[in-house]
């Protein structure tokens, strides 16, 4: 009666222990307890759009010859990348190892001695045993870490993904830098040129009498140093973009061969809002929501912790060491043994690893939804500056011709006229002009920029 009460205790005690373990074999599944989240798992659940901007080839939107060489280039000799495959690698072997964790482990340790008594023959003792112990995965806790390692090898390629589509973004956006820079400079050494012309035609018309000072000549020659210091400020910008290309191509500094012109158009793009169903192809995205899941894997490990551990060894070999016997030819011998270790008591370390595991995983899932925020701003960014940069592009355009007309009318009512207009008027126009044509490369810049920005945001670059 005392055994079958005992029988039946244990049986409880074992359903219990098996029914509370029943959340430590599931699979993560992406959280839809938010709107955010469950938009997320929704748009994962199909299948991407080839034809969505993010998702064509970095081929089809950078057309550039010179350019696509120099993409080339960096995906193949490019450091960070490189590091990032290789992160990969070492993810591919940690899963390796976590999957033949369920094979049993097999040592082999042969021995030999030999003795003699009182002057006898030396006698030989050996013993070749081998022993294979093998852990049986009652509670999940291999089978996690093998799902934890799937994960963190799903975040690796995520992560290498990402680097591949900023490597491309940051090639082409410093590409398109060093085009607009070497613009300005050719704008500036020729709009140089001009202004000297001005400084000589001012000096000649006060020393002619023509109602023009003194103050005029230095006020002149003061704005034409200006423009040449302004040169030796594009040519140092100039030289640290080469550095930075060279950099990126894992070379040493060299001048790069660009496009003469900073043009870079999107496909129309018309949206009212951020596409979740690209967002969550980003390679960010998909990298945080594999944190999560590593991080969900950890806590189901630490749950296992708190569940008994099956161990079944088994040993055998050939000896001829029979107690204090020495028998030859040898016999072979065999042993099997099972263990359960159940902890009890571990001085709070598991209780401990829990709550700690628990928390990183809230930490992850904070994590994961900041990301899709931040890529839904960056993709909304993107948009607002490509559409904006247009409409920008239309003004400076209409102001620059006007511009161009002001300086031509104040130059020859200066040099024709007497009293209807003023060196100030002269030199305000050729500023005017400058700093005109100059925002207008900055815009175009700006617009190239915002396309390149838009493709990486939306995870281009596979």
């Amino acid at each position: 009666m005392k055994l079958n009460t005992i029988s039946k205790m244990l049986v409880a005690l074992c359903a219990i222990m098996v029914l509370g373990s029943c959340n430590i074999y599931k699979k993560y599944q992406t959280p839809t307890d938010t709107p955010l989240t469950a938009a997320y798992a929704e748009a994962r659940s199909q299948a991407p759009d080839s034809a969505a901007f993010g998702n064509l080839l970095w081929e089809d939107v950078f057309t550039d010859p010179l350019l696509v060489n120099l993409i080339e280039t960096a995906l193949t000799n490019n450091t960070s990348l490189a590091n990032a495959r290789i992160n990969v690698e070492v993810a591919q072997a940690n899963l390796k190892g976590a999957r033949l964790a369920y094979l049993p482990s097999v040592v082999l340790a042969p021995n030999g001695s030999g003795s003699s008594m009182a002057g006898s023959d030396l006698s030989w003792s050996y013993t070749i045993p081998a022993q294979a112990s093998w852990e049986i995965d009652l509670f999940g806790k291999l089978l996690n870490s093998k799902r934890g390692a799937k994960a963190s090898l799903l975040k690796s390629e995520a992560y290498a993904q990402a680097v591949r589509s900023q490597i491309i973004s940051t090639v082409a956006t410093t590409y398109y830098s060093i085009a607009a820079v070497r613009e300005q400079l050719q704008l500036s050494r020729n709009t140089a040129v001009l202004w000297e012309q001005t400084v000589r035609t001012m000096r000649d018309l006060k020393e002619g009498g023509r109602g023009v000072t003194e103050a005029a000549v230095v006020q002149s020659a003061a704005n034409y140093y200006s423009i040449l210091s302004s040169i030796a400020d594009l040519e140092i910008t100039l030289d640290q973009l080469n550095n930075t290309m060279s950099l990126l191509m894992n070379t040493t500094p060299r001048e790069w061969e660009v496009t003469s012109t900073v043009e870079l158009d999107a496909p129309a793009i018309v949206r009212t809002g951020v596409p979740m169903s690209e967002l969550a192809w980003r390679p960010d995205v998909a990298a945080a929501e594999q944190d999560l899941a590593v991080a969900y894997y950890a806590t189901n490990s630490a749950r296992a912790a708190f569940y008994p551990g099956l161990n079944i060894t088994a040993g055998g070999g050939f000896t001829n060491l029979l107690g204090s016997v020495v028998k030859n030819p040898g016999e072979w011998f065999y042993q099997l043994a099972g263990s359960l270790t159940a902890p009890l008591f571990s001085r709070g370390q598991n209780i401990a690893r829990l709550e700690a595991t628990k928390a990183q995983q809230r930490q992850a899932l904070n994590n994961f939804e900041y990301t899709i925020l931040s890529a839904a701003a960056e993709v909304s960014d993107a948009l607002t500056v490509y559409e904006k940069s247009l409409e920008k592009s239309n003004y400076l355009e209409e102001q620059v011709r006007n511009l161009e007309k002001s300086v031509e009318y104040t130059q020859d009512l200066m040099l024709y006229s007497t009293g209807s207009t003023s060196y100030l008027e002269v030199l305000t126009a050729q500023q005017g002009l400058l700093s005109a044509q100059i925002n207008q490369i900055n815009t175009k810049l700006s617009r190239a920029r915002s396309v390149i920005n838009l493709y990486q945001a939306l995870g281009g670059g596979r």
